[in-house]
């Protein structure tokens, strides 16, 4: 894996909307806050959950987010804060590898 004791673990969070409205504002919040270096909007996803008791079936765009392990709490904060959801998807995903140049990138992007 790509990171040193002084460099935090870079991470993947994830969260859906249920519009481009929605994804678009949520990514430009993050990204402008220096949250996350990057979001990446993808379109055409399908859920199918269980919310009050009933089997929900629905079209959402997944944010795929890349953050630092340090900026975690405050990207959890923030999309908590932000969410149109009463209870949003936040799952973080500890990356296996990363290019170091990337790495570098990011953590720049984000200052961690």
């Amino acid at each position: 894996m790509e990171h040193s004791a002084d460099s935090a673990p870079v991470l993947v969070v994830l969260t859906t909307v249920a519009n481009e409205d929605d994804a678009a504002r949520l990514a430009t919040a993050l990204v402008e806050r220096r949250l996350v270096a990057c979001v990446n909007v993808l379109p055409g996803v399908r859920s199918i959950y269980r919310w009050q008791g009933a089997v929900q079936d629905d079209r959402e765009l997944l944010l795929l987010a890349k953050t630092t392990a340090a900026r975690l709490d405050d990207v959890t904060a923030a999309l908590t804060a932000l969410h149109p959801y009463e209870v949003p998807e936040i799952v973080a995903l500890e990356a296996a590898s990363v290019a170091p140049a990337y790495a570098a990138w990011l953590r720049d992007a984000v200052g961690a």
